[in-house]
């Protein structure tokens, strides 16, 4: 499907088929129940109320059953799943394009472990980068002392005045980012790395200390705590 740049939609990509071994657990960390129900469905509750977004798409393991038992689903599943992050990515893309989105249309890619993203980021991402020429991604500015370490020690202190912290949603042209990551293989961590080894520069948008990614144990109690704490405020 041939879509017009000035028309250009919006697409969510949640890439799901990570084991999440650094959490110490058995259980995919993006299943765990964290304040009351599996991480993943409050990183699609955010999604669900951007009313720009065209569709959401989750890409799961082939197999997986975990979204057969999720009532009232206001997304799609597709059992594409890659042997890494940037597999499952670029397989959801194709089964983005499959479907009808255009190599023009935007797609925000969003770590299914990032549970803590709000509506208003996501927003604010569409915003600062929907009439850019290359796309963008959330990012928190660094906030402390940053070391290079040698052999378990200090071997230097790094200037952290032009370093961020790259967060997700990352946002760009669905063909762009086919392009990108075809050329990149799947050892890239994120998409604007793909894009950057095609000489171009994204646009880094402000994020929130809050949007972390829960990687280790201590990070699920933190998790937690926030969106307990955001349940009571709301």
């Amino acid at each position: 499907m041939t879509t017009n740049s000035a028309n250009a939609r919006f697409f969510a990509l949640i890439p799901c088929a990570g084991q999440g071994s650094r959490a110490g657990a058995t259980l995919a960390k993006q299943y765990q129940v964290i304040a009351g129900q599996p991480m993943v469905l409050h990183t699609l509750a955010a999604f669900s109320t951007v009313t720009r977004l065209t569709r959401t798409l989750v890409v799961v393991a082939p197999g997986e059953q975990f979204f057969d038992q999720v009532p009232e689903q206001s997304f799609d599943v597709a059992g594409c799943g890659g042997a890494s992050r940037a597999d499952s990515v670029r397989n959801g893309l194709e089964a983005l394009v499959k479907s009808g989105a255009g190599t023009l249309d935007w797609v925000l890619v969003h770590d299914a472990a990032r549970c803590l993203v709000t509506a208003a980021q996501i927003k604010q991402l569409i915003d600062a980068c929907e009439h850019d020429e290359v796309g963008g991604l959330l990012a928190h500015k660094l906030p402390d002392t940053l070391k290079r370490e040698a052999g378990g020690r200090v071997a230097a202190t790094l200037d952290r005045s032009d370093k961020w912290l790259a967060q997700t949603p990352q946002m760009f042209r669905i063909g762009t980012l086919m392009r990108a990551l075809e050329a990149a293989g799947g050892a890239v961590t994120d998409e604007s790395s793909a894009i950057e080894a095609l000489g171009l520069a994204p646009k880094l948008v402000p994020g929130s200390a809050q949007n972390f990614k829960v990687t280790y144990p201590e990070d699920f109690a933190l998790a937690e705590a926030i969106l307990l704490d955001r349940g009571r405020a709301g």
